[in-house]
């Protein structure tokens, strides 16, 4: 299928991007990799695309002391390849790794999969454990949404009409930290049935058919694994 007729709108500064954004039916578009296909479907059918690549800070990568601040148009590739600081003790660039195919991790932006906020995708959920924060603009000004609230629904977040995704800021994990990252699929390149995430102190669930779980806040080793341990021990050395 093709999608409906629709109007291309590139813009350069963020007040232009802005003042497209306030028409009826106007999107955003960064690597459209979610965009697209649901418009050759017709589930949605903009009426103009605002091309916001160009933006400044859209593609820019800043480190600091406390983590990483990611434009929203990086793209998956760069995360994957490590083009970008890691700050995550690997577990960002592993994510990348498995997400579709390499030609869509080429053009795919994580800000575009995010505001996209499928269930099934990956970064919602990682960023989720992560404890991200994610950066907005609208005509307010710039506002901060914690990961945890971005996702009011599948395929509705938490951006007010007219508002966009300028960037997302992920804290530094300590180093050494040890992850888990599982995801169930029928085969590599396809959206999970499900996902699951551990990271220092906190486990998520994902692609549960509604905004990711935070599941448990760990403090320290939990009771049960402590005695597990103690039991396995016991049984190699008997």
């Amino acid at each position: 299928m093709k999608p409906a007729s629709f109007d291309y709108a590139p813009v350069e500064t963020l007040g232009a991007a802005l003042s497209a954004l306030s028409a009826q039916g106007a999107k955003p578009l960064a690597g459209g990799q979610s965009l697209a296909p649901t418009m050759n479907l017709r589930l949605v059918r903009p009426r103009v695309l605002v091309d916001v690549k160009a933006l400044p800070g859209m593609r820019e990568v800043t480190e600091t002391a406390a983590g990483l601040r990611l434009g929203a148009a990086v793209t998956h590739a760069e995360i994957e390849d490590g083009a970008v600081p890691d700050v995550t003790c690997g577990f960002m660039a592993h994510v990348a790794r498995g997400i579709a195919y390499r030609a869509v991790r080429n053009r795919g932006t994580i800000g575009g999969s995010l505001c996209h906020a499928d269930p099934a995708a990956d970064w919602p959920s990682c960023m989720v454990a992560l404890g991200a924060t994610m950066i907005a603009a609208g005509p307010g000004g710039e506002r901060r949404i914690a990961a945890r609230d971005w996702m009011r629904a599948p395929f509705v977040t938490a951006l007010a009409p007219g508002e966009m995704l300028l960037a997302v800021e992920i804290p530094r994990l300590p180093p050494g930290s040890r992850w888990g990252y599982a995801k169930i699929n029928r085969k590599v390149g396809e959206f999970a049935s499900a996902l699951g995430i551990a990271l220092p102190g906190v486990m998520v669930a994902g692609a549960i058919e509604a905004p990711p779980a935070l599941l448990h806040a760990i403090e320290g080793i939990p009771p049960l694994a402590a005695v597990a341990v103690t039991r396995a021990v016991a049984m190699r050395d008997a």
